[in-house]
C-alpha cells in the first residue's frame, strides 16, 4: 500500500471528464484486404479493430468544444463557472489564432455572447504530451489560488491523419476528450510536487508548416518515447520517495506502489509495450528477476554499446533481433501477465475501437480505465493511477493521482458505446473519396444533431480567406 505524508496542499484535479468521437469508422477488416495485410496483424499485433474517422463537416476545433459543450452540460455549468479554457492539440487550424478561441466563439452560441469574455486560456502545442502540460498548468493556477473560486477546463483533440498507404495509415483516429480541473475534484487528486518531464530536440515525428500529414521515424520514435517515459520515471520516482509519497522497502519496486496505468497510446499494442519496458527497468535489480528469468528461460541481451545513442542501439542489429525476442518471452510471463492484467488491460479497451487520438490518446485511456474497472466490480477508491505521457520532438510527462471516494458518482454513468452514439461504416472507396476531398463541407455522410459542425471556411473577399465558421445543429 502507497503512504502518503499528510500535506496542507490543496487537493486539485479531475473532477469529470466527457467525450466526443465523430460517427464515422473504418472496420479494420476492409482495410486489411485492401491494403494486403493480414487483418491478425491489425487486431493482434497492433490492437485495432475500428479506426475513427472525421466528416467533411468536422475539425479539431468543433470536436473540442463538443466534448467541452457536454461537459458543461452534465455538470450544469455555467460560462461564470469557467475561468480558464485550454486546447492541447497537433492539429491546429490557424498559425496565430488559438483553438480555444474558436471553441469559446462555438460555445457562446449556447451560452450568449461574451459570456466567456472572462475564461483565459490558450492552445497548447507538443505534440501528444501538450494536454499534460496543460492540466500541470492548470491545477497549478488553481493551488497559487488565482482562480478566484472558478474551474479549468482542458480539452484535448486531435485528427490523427497518415499519408494513404503509409505504414501509419492504420494507426488512424480522431476524438476530443473534455476534463473539469477544480478543487476537492469527485474523481481524481494529483499527487503534488512529484510531476517530472523530460525533454529533447528530435525528429522521430514532426509535420512541417502546409503539411497535412506528419514524417515519422517509426522505429526510432517507439523506442524514444519508451525512453524518455523512463527517464522522467526515474525523476518521478525519486520525488516520489524524497517527499515521502511512497516508502520502497527492499526487495519492491516503486511500480508495485502503483495500482494502475495509463499511458500514451499511438495505438493499443504500445501500451504493453511500455509497460514490459518499464518493468524490466525496473525489476532486473531485484530479486524477482532471477525468477523472472528462469521463466523465460534464457537472459536478457545487451547491446554492444549500453551507454551508445539510440541511433547505435537500433544500429546493433544483432542485439535489437535478441532484444524483441526477450521482449515477446518478457510479456509471456506469469510476472507480466499479472501486472498486465491487474493494472493496464482496462486503460486500452478504448483504443481498439476508436483508434489514435494523439494528445487525448492517453485520456480516452483514463476514462477507459474507469468504466472497465467497474465493468470488472473493482473499487478503485484509494487506489493511485500512474500516468506515462509523451510527445515527439520530444518530450515525456510522468505525474501521478489518487482516485476519489466520490469517483463512483462519475463512473456509474459510463458507457463508451453509448457516448460514442450509433456510428456508420465508411467503405474504403467512401474512405478514398474523403481523403481525396471529393465531398464538400455541406455534403456530409452523417447529419448532425445536437452538435457543432464546421459550415464554411473563408468567403468571396480577401479579408475573410481562411476564415472559419460553426454553427449548432439540433
Amino acid at each position: 500500500m502507497s503512504i502518503m505524508r499528510q500535506s496542507s496542499i490543496m487537493p486539485v484535479g479531475i473532477d469529470d471528464l466527457a467525450i466526443y468521437i465523430p460517427k464515422l469508422y473504418l472496420d479494420y477488416r476492409d482495410f486489411a484486404e485492401a491494403r494486403g495485410i493480414d487483418p491478425q496483424k491489425l487486431e493482434y499485433g497492433i490492437g485495432i479493430r475500428k479506426m475513427t474517422i472525421v466528416d467533411t463537416n468536422q475539425d479539431s476545433a468543433c470536436m473540442a468544444a463538443n466534448a467541452c459543450l457536454k461537459l458543461m452540460q452534465r455538470n450544469h455549468l455555467e460560462p461564470n463557472d469557467i475561468g480558464r479554457l485550454y486546447v492541447a492539440t497537433e492539429s491546429g487550424l490557424d498559425e496565430s489564432k488559438a483553438m480555444n478561441s474558436f471553441v469559446v466563439g462555438m460555445l457562446e452560441q449556447i451560452y450568449g455572447e461574451d459570456s466567456f469574455e472572462h475564461a483565459g486560456g490558450i492552445e497548447c502545442k507538443f505534440a501528444c504530451v501538450s494536454g499534460s502540460y496543460a492540466l500541470y498548468d492548470n491545477a497549478n493556477w488553481i493551488r497559487a489560488e488565482e482562480n478566484n473560486n472558478k474551474a479549468a477546463i482542458v480539452v484535448v483533440s486531435d485528427i490523427a491523419k497518415y499519408d494513404v498507404g503509409s505504414s501509419g495509415e492504420y494507426t488512424q483516429g480522431a476524438g476530443a476528450v473534455a476534463m473539469l480541473i477544480k478543487e476537492v475534484p469527485r474523481l481524481l487528486s494529483f499527487d503534488p510536487k512529484v510531476t517530472s518531464t523530460t525533454i529533447k530536440n528530435e525528429y522521430d515525428f514532426y509535420r512541417p508548416f502546409g503539411k497535412e500529414t506528419p514524417l515519422v521515424n517509426g522505429t526510432y520514435s517507439n523506442l524514444l518515447y519508451l525512453i524518455q517515459v523512463r527517464k522522467a520515471f526515474d525523476s518521478y520516482k525519486e520525488k516520489a520517495i524524497r517527499t515521502g509519497l511512497i516508502r520502497i522497502n527492499d526487495g519492491e519496486s516503486i511500480t508495485d506502489h502503483i495500482d494502475l496505468f495509463t499511458v500514451h497510446l499511438p495505438y493499443r499494442k504500445m501500451g504493453e509495450k511500455a509497460l514490459a519496458y518499464l518493468l524490466r527497468h525496473e525489476w532486473r535489480t531485484l530479486p524477482r528477476w532471477d525468477s523472472v528469468i528462469k521463466e523465460i528461460g534464457f537472459a536478457e541481451p545487451v547491446p554492444k554499446d549500453p551507454r551508445g545513442t539510440i541511433e547505435s542501439i537500433l544500429a546493433d542489429t544483432e542485439f535489437m533481433k535478441a532484444d524483441e525476442r526477450f521482449r515477446k518471452s518478457f510479456m509471456q510471463t506469469s510476472f507480466y501477465n499479472e501486472v498486465y492484467e491487474k493494472k493496464m488491460s482496462s486503460s486500452l479497451e478504448a483504443s481498439s475501437i476508436i483508434g489514435n487520438l494523439y494528445t487525448a490518446s492517453m485520456y480516452m485511456g483514463f476514462r477507459s480505465l474507469l468504466e472497465y474497472e467497474d465493468k470488472k466490480n473493482h473499487n478503485i477508491e484509494g487506489k493511485r493511477i500512474g500516468f506515462g505521457s509523451y510527445g515527439s520532438g520530444s518530450s515525456a510527462m510522468v505525474f501521478s493521482g489518487v482516485i476519489q471516494p466520490a469517483y463512483k458518482e462519475i463512473v456509474k454513468g459510463m458507457n463508451l458505446e453509448e457516448e460514442i452514439g450509433s456510428r456508420t461504416k465508411l467503405s474504403m472507396d467512401q474512405y478514398q473519396g474523403l481523403r481525396e476531398n471529393e465531398r464538400n463541407l455541406n455534403d456530409s455522410y452523417v447529419r448532425a444533431k445536437d452538435e457543432f459542425v464546421l459550415v464554411r471556411i473563408g468567403g468571396s473577399t480577401a479579408d475573410k480567406a481562411g476564415v472559419r465558421e460553426y454553427c449548432y445543429c439540433n
